[in-house]
């Protein structure tokens, strides 16, 4: 639920952390006959998976791809759950206007690689966490999710219903919380049952730091979505609260009370109730009550501004401003 993607490294030789030698090779027999891997990056700022670059060189020319390994125990539990989904929807995706890296191959179930691994194409642009022309890339932002929640998926092939990363009574505030009862009171909106709601394809994960931009900042143009794993079925709500959540960390709560109009204004519907739009936005927000878990990968891609404290701070004043709006 955080960014996992951002900028390689300088030196090709960095040490990886964790042994990839069966991974490797796995990946040398999904190349074309005559592609061999010339250099291997790592990419920083995620904190779920180990993600390499990888650069190969062949007789049809050079190209990128990216590797996906999940090493955390608690991930590798879940990896062949996770990176099934992911694997299957980038198919999905292959067919629709949405820029999605190409599926290349996967071992989800580290049969024949060190950990569980996804092998894709990699997606040209960046991930641009930084203040300047936050506005404009807000916009693009909203008119992308728009896209992403009409898209047409059959029955058989939509994604699990979405789960709840929140629940009311594991609703733990920031050491450095100056406002208890705020959290108590948010607490309290998600105790009673979800609104009901039409469902819809979710990124589930969608937010500043899964999405790679090109262009100057006064005209940025999306490249690319990433990090499917989370996608799933439910209420386009959902998926603006976390979009919604993570500018106003990144960028003040007005950024993140701002969302959900840029949303409305590129022609994305949301509950036409205020109770029920404060539930999605809650249920989001109270999921990011350790401060230091959200600081740590945007720190890695240079906003070193965004101290727990700051973030700590920024998430209740958003909160507040849900209830000034929607309570």
């Amino acid at each position: 639920m955080l960014p996992r993607m951002g900028a390689t490294t300088d030196d090709p030789t960095e040490d990886i952390d964790h042994p990839w030698d069966a991974t490797r090779a796995w990946v040398e027999k999904t190349l074309a006959a005559g592609e061999r891997i010339e250099r291997v990056d790592r990419l920083r700022g995620g904190w779920t998976s180990e993600m390499r670059r990888l650069d190969v060189t062949g007789p049809d020319g050079p190209r990128s791809l990216v590797l996906r390994s999940f090493v955390k125990p608690f991930f590798v539990r879940h990896a062949e759950g996770l990176l099934t989904r992911e694997a299957d929807i980038l198919r999905l995706l292959a067919a629709t206007d949405v820029p999605a890296a190409t599926l290349v191959a996967v071992d989800a179930t580290a049969r024949h690689c060190d950990h569980p691994s996804l092998l894709m194409t990699r997606l040209p642009g960046a991930v641009r966490p930084h203040d300047q022309g936050a506005e404009t890339r807000a916009d693009e932002l909203a008119r992308l999710l728009v896209r992403i929640h009409r898209l047409p998926v059959p029955a058989r092939r939509r994604p699990r219903a979405y789960q709840a990363w929140a629940s009311p009574d594991r609703v733990t505030p920031p050491p450095a919380t100056r406002r208890p009862g705020l959290w108590r009171r948010a607490a309290d909106v998600i105790r009673r049952e979800p609104p009901s709601h039409q469902g819809c394809f979710l990124h589930r994960d969608f937010h500043p730091g899964n999405v790679l931009f090109t262009g100057p900042d006064d005209a940025p143009r999306v490249s690319g979505v990433v990090d499917w794993v989370e996608t799933s079925w439910g209420p386009a709500d959902l998926d603006v609260a976390h979009c919604s959540t993570a500018l106003a960390l990144l960028h003040g709560a007005p950024a993140g009370m701002d969302f959900a109009d840029r949303y409305t204004a590129a022609g994305g519907a949301l509950a036409p109730d205020a109770p029920a739009h404060l539930y999605w936005r809650l249920l989001d927000a109270l999921g990011y009550g350790d401060a230091e878990k959200v600081a740590v990968p945007w720190r890695t891609l240079g906003r070193t501004d965004l101290t727990p404290e700051v973030l700590t701070r920024r998430l209740e004043d958003y909160l507040d401003a849900l209830f000034t709006r929607y309570g």
